[in-house]
């Protein structure tokens, strides 16, 4: 009985490998359905607020707008916003996704004061609820974003914190209608 040698058997190997990796690689991956749900964001939002004074800053009304659109490819919501309010003026960009392995939307946030957030979302019939931590000097807050769907071009918002993820205070509520 004749040996095949060890340098054929890992060749033939390695190239097999190859090819299950080019075939896995040929099909490129599809969004997942579930971001379907994020479409009725897409489009020029106006968002009206109103400021509760708390330690985020003064009271007072807040403007905002936003270009929100799918980056090619379908997997994230890019949104680009401008602010101005009693604190200022500022701009914003953010990303919303969905996590098909934790089965929940993503939120991660950049603006041009400096702060970066992170936030994990699910939506209950018509009401979006997002969840993240919030700095706030040295302390890490709870932050609740709540929007309720008015129309296919409108929503209700509130913002809340949280020390401990039990006790909520409103620190912003609001209107967002989308531009015609």
């Amino acid at each position: 009985m004749k040996r095949i040698p060890a340098t054929i058997l890992l060749s033939v190997l390695c190239v097999s490998v190859c090819l299950f990796c080019a075939q896995s690689f040929a099909q490129m991956p599809s969004p997942a359905p579930e971001l379907k749900k994020l479409d009725f964001l897409a489009g020029n939002w106006t968002d009206q607020a109103d400021m509760k004074a708390s330690p985020m800053g003064p009271g007072g009304k807040m403007t905002m707008t936003e270009k929100n659109e799918w980056m090619p490819g379908g997997f994230f919501l890019t949104l680009h916003s401008t602010f101005t309010g009693q604190m200022g003026s500022g701009s914003g960009i953010a990303f919303m996704g969905y996590d098909a392995d934790a089965k929940q939307y993503t939120y991660d946030e950049f603006n041009s004061m400096g702060e970066r957030s992170h936030s994990t979302g699910s939506l209950d019939g018509g009401t979006w609820t997002w969840i993240g931590d919030q700095k706030m000097g040295s302390q890490t807050m709870k932050g609740r974003f709540t929007m309720k769907v008015l129309s296919p071009t409108s929503y209700s918002f509130k913002y809340e914190m949280s020390p401990d993820g039990t006790t909520w205070n409103t620190v912003m509520d609001g209107k967002s209608t989308k531009d015609k």
